[in-house]
């Protein structure tokens, strides 16, 4: 099991841009991929972005794609998610998975541990 943590949330305008970290401990991180996923009221929870373990393929939603970007540090446990040119509707709760295993996939199954949530509030 790993235990994931994620920062970086808040309130921004639409335009801007905001950072999310999410520490991973528990197990070794260099082992599994990673991915975002958010997860507005009333609505299932969607893929966003994801990356292998080793860091070589991204995916992403179309709807982020260009805007987006996914990375990770693998010396200090920690996924990124950039996020730019934001809009109202990313606006969102947040949550950062680990993959069962080196890749991933774009489903909520492909992922078996998930932080908390972040909220990410985008105002016009």
């Amino acid at each position: 099991q790993v235990e994931l943590v994620e920062s970086g949330g808040g309130l921004v305008q639409a335009g801007g841009s905001l950072r999310l970290s999410c520490a991973a401990s528990g197990r070794t991180f260099v082992n599994y991929g990673m991915g975002w996923f958010r997860q507005a009221p009333g609505k299932v929870r969607d893929f966003v972005a994801a990356i292998t373990s080793s860091g070589g393929t991204t995916y992403y939603a179309d709807s982020v794609k260009g805007r987006f970007t996914i990375s990770r540090d693998n010396a200090k446990n920690t996924v990124y998610l950039q996020m730019n040119s934001l809009k109202s509707e990313d606006s969102a709760v947040y949550y950062c998975a680990a993959a069962r295993g080196s890749g991933v996939g774009v489903t909520t199954r492909s992922f078996g541990s998930w932080g908390q949530g972040t909220q990410v509030t985008v105002s016009l």
